[in-house]
């Protein structure tokens, strides 16, 4: 896809275009003008590619995978009174 087909503009257009572009700038100027055009292009459309292999290759290496456990889970710890709802404390006895 072009510049001219992305506005839509047709020869004369262009060419009106292109003239404001040499009144503004003048003859001597224009030269440099195209060449920074130019390198502007070729930069974004080389970080364009660029961007677009980054996001279409394959990853380098897969992830590890997680580590065999040798011995089976531990069991959980019970709850306790104060986790069931019962907020009742108890003292403990000491007997003399």
């Amino acid at each position: 896809m072009n510049i001219a087909s992305l506005f839509n503009l047709a020869g004369p257009d262009l060419i009106i275009i292109l003239l404001i572009v040499l009144l503004l700038f003048g003859a001597k100027k224009l030269p440099e003008l195209a060449r920074g055009m130019g390198q502007a292009v070729r930069e974004f459309s080389k970080a364009k590619d660029e961007f677009e292999r980054e996001v279409t290759r394959p990853p380098e290496s897969a992830p590890a995978p997680a580590p065999k456990l040798d011995h089976p889970p531990t069991e959980v710890a019970q709850h306790t009174q104060a986790e069931n709802g019962d907020h009742t404390q108890e003292t403990p006895q000491t007997h003399a």
